[in-house]
């Protein structure tokens, strides 16, 4: 794992008689494009306050670049950017004025802000844009201004929470590019969306947080094997021996009969797939149907909490 940029240990939080969180520990890698799912009331938007700096845990130490983190840690807090769900942009004001105004929030100033304004308008596509108000925009064009406010003070940690939320296609795709530039330039990146094919297709390892408690934190293929692939196929008629022979077949877990066909569940889908078709050939079986099944970060989500994530 790289350096730790972002060290959670046992990190707790209470509302009254919830338990927000009960004892969250993980460590984000300076570099990385790391994802964090639960359900909602999962404590995603506390755990994301508390590592923000927007709010203090009740017990535990949260560390960034290796130093105690908390509200009143300044000059650390100056290190990071939060993309709200919510959006936190002024209407009211352009793109260019909201961009001034969140720079000199974190400090900046004169030409060096103007500079670094030009330049994140022109990342996030709205230098054509700049000088109209920002309540004329679409939901799209909204949130890549959202993103640039999370951006213009050059943050080393970033935080995304829901950064897609309502979003139309071409503004999805640019903001995904606009992350993986982000993070190709070197900045930490902590990514939380209820679209679960964005972070399987962003995120190298993901965390999964239900109840208040971490339940996974792993690289992305090393989830996925925690459930077996599956292949489905139809035969065009019952053939004597072949659930025998496919048992026998290296990659292959169980058999078992389905109605007009077999079920086989396997560890490498790609690879029982053509044993599959050269079998049914030897056997003369004529397959009419086949439906391949990997696990998906969705299944494993599901496998976990034992909910649908917008539950």
């Amino acid at each position: 794992m790289p350096e730790q940029i972002l060290e959670v240990t046992d990190v707790r939080k209470r509302f009254g008689d919830l338990a927000a969180l009960g004892g969250v520990t993980l460590a984000v890698g300076a570099g990385e494009l790391f994802g964090l799912l639960g359900p909602n009331g999962a404590g995603k938007t506390t755990l994301i306050s508390i590592l923000s700096g927007l709010t203090d845990a009740d017990g535990g130490e949260v560390k960034l670049f290796g130093q105690p983190f908390n509200r009143a840690a300044r000059d650390l807090r100056r290190l990071v950017g939060i993309g709200t769900q919510d959006l936190a942009i002024y209407p009211d004001l352009t793109p260019r004025e909201n961009l001034r105004f969140f720079g000199k929030l974190y400090g900046l100033g004169g030409k060096s802000l103007e500079s670094r304004v030009d330049a994140v308008l022109a990342e996030v596509g709205l230098t054509e844009r700049a000088n109209d108000r920002a309540g004329t925009f679409s939901g799209g064009m909204k949130r890549r201004l959202n993103l640039a406010a999370a951006v213009v003070h050059e943050p080393k940690l970033l935080f995304l929470d829901e950064p897609t939320t309502g979003v139309d296609p071409q503004s999805r795709n640019h903001i995904f590019r606009q992350v993986k530039a982000l993070n190709a330039a070197g900045v930490t990146v902590i990514y939380t969306s209820h679209y679960m094919e964005e972070v399987q297709a962003l995120c190298k390892r993901i965390a999964v947080l239900d109840g208040g408690k971490l339940l996974a934190c792993d690289t992305l293929p090393n989830l996925l094997r925690t459930l077996d692939g599956r292949v489905r196929f139809t035969l065009a008629q019952p053939v004597a021996g072949f659930e025998e022979r496919l048992a026998k077949v290296p990659g292959a877990k169980q058999v078992k009969a389905l109605g007009g066909g077999i079920e086989v569940t396997t560890d490498s889908v790609p690879e029982l797939l053509p044993v599959v078709m050269t079998l049914a050939g030897e056997l003369g079986a004529t397959v009419t149907a086949i439906d391949p099944r990997e696990p998906t970060l969705e299944r494993v989500f599901l496998h976990l909490t034992g909910r649908e994530l917008r539950d």
